[in-house]
């Protein structure tokens, strides 16, 4: 779920830097850039993103970036997981920030 959000939250620049950055800055926690890969890499298996090449840069040094797209499928898979944490969470009282 997270990924997925991240990857929308990041829009037309969402590639795995900025999908890292983007998870870091909500959730204030560190994550690996491999960690992030590997997930993007399982949801593109399962047709929930798809992935394109972009232009080679000279910052790069002549790499080009992959870049993810969430797709309709993806979509619907975090509704249904937003919705299930919803259920989950229901009649629960949370603990009060620390």
């Amino acid at each position: 779920m997270v990924v997925l959000l991240a990857t929308l939250q990041a829009g037309d620049s969402a590639y795995g830097v900025t999908i890292k950055k983007e998870i870091e800055r909500r959730t204030k926690r560190e994550v690996s850039r491999g960690s992030v890969y590997i997930t993007l890499e399982r949801l593109e298996r399962k047709g929930f993103v798809s992935s394109h090449m972009g232009e080679p840069t000279s910052v790069r040094g002549g790499r080009a970036k992959r870049f993810f797209v969430v797709e309709p499928t993806g979509l619907r898979a975090l509704g249904r997981s937003l919705e299930d944490l919803a259920e989950m969470r229901e009649g629960l009282e949370l603990l009060p920030d620390v």
